[in-house]
């Protein structure tokens, strides 16, 4: 078998013959296919079913031709575990039964137990290290993320229970951080010991936060994580989602290979804001995706000369693709990334 390690390169700053590729939510409702495995199943369903959630991770990597797989899998999957009951819900996002606001509930939140609860998940990974012919990345959500749907109940834009734990009662919060992290570490060690390649860390809204409260009430929390996952031999990526262009700076001592940006920071930006740290991976606007291709491809070809100026670069999207992109309109770019990138690299 022939196994494409560039996406693990690039993590690597190591020489690569092109730039790598993958998108976020590459495994989605773009594609038909999956469109109609989700009128069968829904998504916790799918992830019940390994044979299935590896099916779906497959798929993009057949059609698309990505340097990577992403687990299919949400990053709720592992709050079950401490005791807590969610739902995915159509056009809303993860539900939780009980939300997390006092004490008490903090307090019964039970350590994750990964091979009782979510065996399945660790089966659908260990079929995937046999089958892939790519890098395997496996994720986690990151405690910020996490805790805001946990206190809020639902998906938020202003986050006012979550502050409001956050500034009204900051050590419950770091009680609340230091379980979820705690969980994050547990669950990110077994998916490497089953046959996860990398792993990426989503913190999709801690762009919501000034970076005084980041650095003061989540960064440490994020620097224990991946400082204690820091004998693991395999790449680490933080994404720390859109809007966080402000955080950059904070994020030095933080023992990550590579950082994904959103749109709102150009890689040489990024880079700056990083002090050339770490590896950066992104960062195409998704809905650049609904252009004609010639745009697309103009777009892309911005964002590799800025990539490809240092070693250690991934592309990929600012944030996960949307139901209505291309099937056609990805393969395309991915092709056009990987052959523009390699006529400049066979240049260098």
């Amino acid at each position: 078998m022939t196994y494409n390690d560039t996406f693990i390169r690039a993590c690597r700053k190591q020489a690569v013959d092109h730039i790598p590729v993958w998108y976020m939510r590459q495994a989605g409702r773009y594609d038909p296919e999956y469109r109609k495995i989700k009128e069968k199943y829904t998504l916790l369903e799918i992830c019940r079913q390994p044979e299935l959630a590896a099916e779906v991770t497959l798929m993009p990597v057949r059609k698309l031709g990505v340097d990577a797989a992403i687990l299919y899998s949400d990053i709720m999957n592992p709050v079950a575990s401490l005791g807590v009951d969610f739902d995915i819900v159509k056009n809303i996002g993860p539900v939780i039964d009980n939300p997390i606001r006092t004490a008490a509930d903090v307090d019964k939140l039970r350590p994750i137990d990964v091979e009782r609860d979510l065996g399945h998940i660790l089966e659908t990974i260990r079929i995937l290290d046999r089958e892939l012919e790519v890098p395997l990345i496996t994720f986690a959500g990151a405690p910020f993320t996490i805790a805001s749907y946990l206190i809020e109940g639902r998906p938020s834009k202003g986050y006012i229970r979550t502050k409001a734990m956050m500034y009204g009662e900051p050590e419950l919060w770091r009680r609340l951080m230091d379980k979820l992290g705690d969980m994050v570490i547990t669950y990110v060690r077994a998916h490497i010991a089953n046959g996860g390649k990398a792993f990426q860390l989503f913190d999709s809204w801690v762009g919501a936060l000034s970076p005084h409260d980041f650095q003061t009430l989540v960064l440490p929390t994020i620097t224990r994580i991946f400082h204690e996952l820091s004998d693991l031999d395999v790449p680490k990526i933080y994404f720390p989602g859109v809007s966080s262009g402000e955080l950059l700076p904070l994020l030095g001592g933080v023992k990550a290979d590579v950082i994904g940006l959103d749109w709102r920071v150009s890689i040489p930006e990024g880079r700056r804001r990083l002090g050339n740290a770490f590896g950066v991976q992104g960062n195409l606007d998704p809905y650049v995706l609904t252009a004609p291709l010639d745009v697309i491809k103009q777009y892309a070809k911005t964002i590799v000369d800025e990539g490809i100026l240092e070693p250690g670069y991934i592309f990929n999207l600012g944030h996960g693709l949307f139901p209505e992109a291309s099937l056609d309109k990805l393969r395309e770019l991915t092709e056009y990334v990987h052959e523009y990138s390699r006529s400049v690299l066979t240049k260098k």
